[in-house]
């Protein structure tokens, strides 16, 4: 399983390159799901709110090591005050959409918050199944009108002389 695992991700880096260059895939890439994105005003996200989160994404290599970059990391990357920035996030965590904890050490300080996404997670996933469902029924239609396709039937015609 982990090297097909692997052979496939080698393939759709490949395809990625095509699409983007390997120089541009080479410096890293980022997945965050498609339904954030289509759906972002249903989950009322603005402009601002995405960018943060692809940000987020970017920080979050896996699912036990969750993003923690300071708010000036995120506000230069984006070209925003770092006041905006952390407005942005107080009001994501106010709709349950991200979870920040503070990370404190007695005898250094405070250090970057950790930033959970478990609430975005969570209210994108009924607009997922939404989606998953649409699919599933345009593959069914799909399948559906290439059956009918083909050659007609021809039935023979009833004549007097039958």
């Amino acid at each position: 399983m982990a090297k097909t695992s692997k052979t496939n991700e080698a393939v759709n880096l490949k395809v990625n390159e095509k699409k983007w260059s390997k120089e541009l895939m080479a410096t890293g890439w980022t997945v965050i799901p498609n339904i954030i994105i289509e759906r972002q005003q249903a989950l009322g996200l603005d402009a601002v709110d995405i960018n943060i989160l692809l940000h987020l994404a970017m920080y979050w290599w896996s699912a036990d090591s969750k993003p923690h970059p300071s708010k000036s990391t995120l506000a230069k990357a984006i070209g925003l005050d770092p006041r905006t920035i952390q407005r942005h996030i107080a009001r994501l965590e106010a709709g349950g959409l991200i979870k920040r904890i503070e990370r404190r050490i007695p005898s250094v300080g405070s250090k970057t918050n950790i930033y959970d996404l478990s609430g975005l997670i969570k209210e994108a996933k009924p607009y997922a199944l939404e989606r998953a469902q649409e699919l599933v029924e345009k593959e069914a239609i799909k399948k559906m009108k290439a059956g009918k396709k083909g050659k007609p039937k021809l039935k023979p015609v009833e004549t007097e002389e039958n």
